[in-house]
């Protein structure tokens, strides 16, 4: 069953994103959706066909992942999105989590925005262990290199220039202040609270 690119519009008018911007980003998400779907299909007719051996084969197996984890990041970005955004429940679980593995929530904060004004191109992850119960902020160089693996993602930041550049140009600063005033924390709540136990 072919995957089918999610409608984001309802993110339309969010302060601090341009229409311009986010239709350009859902129509960028939009291409990996497609070519997840184009990749699987080419990869299973080579498996018909017996051309597992060939670095054609190879060589799109590799890309699989980019082109997938580029449609699933921007489903998860998408999502802890919402115009006007909506505030943390200092009450909650994750909260008290986010604290307890930070120091503070301004600890936490500080390091995920800092972690997203660094040189280069990716995504800021805040990954939960299910296994040791821990938080991590991680800087996922293009989609496809840094990933821990076995964690969930709860909050998800796109820091590719498509993200920001044509209202912001170079001030990434900038748009992660009008990102974090986008969140909507109770996604992330939801993540954290329906995250799998895990034990090796």
């Amino acid at each position: 069953m072919p995957y089918e690119a999610k409608n984001f519009d309802h993110l339309l008018g969010t302060p601090g994103f341009s229409d311009q911007l986010l239709k350009n980003h859902f129509t960028l998400y939009q291409g990996y959706v497609t070519n997840t779907n184009k990749l699987a299909d080419i990869l299973a007719q080579m498996v018909k066909e017996g051309k597992t051996g060939t670095p054609e084969y190879a060589e799109l197996k590799r890309r699989f992942g980019w082109e997938f984890n580029g449609m699933r990041l921007h489903e998860y970005y998408f999502g802890n999105m919402i115009k006007g955004g909506k505030e943390l429940d200092k009450g909650s679980a994750f909260y008290k989590k986010l604290t307890e593995d930070f120091g503070s929530y301004e600890n936490w904060e500080k390091d995920f925005k800092a972690s997203g004004t660094m040189r280069g191109i990716g995504w800021v992850v805040l990954y939960l262990d299910p296994i040791a119960n821990r938080l991590f902020n991680t800087w996922i160089n293009e989609h496809d290199l840094g990933h821990l693996a076995g964690s969930i993602p709860l909050l998800i930041m796109d820091v590719f220039e498509h993200a920001y550049m044509i209202d912001y140009g170079l001030k990434k600063a900038d748009y992660i202040e009008a990102f974090f005033k986008a969140i909507d924390w109770s996604v992330v709540v939801n993540r954290f609270n329906n995250a799998p136990k895990v034990t090796l």
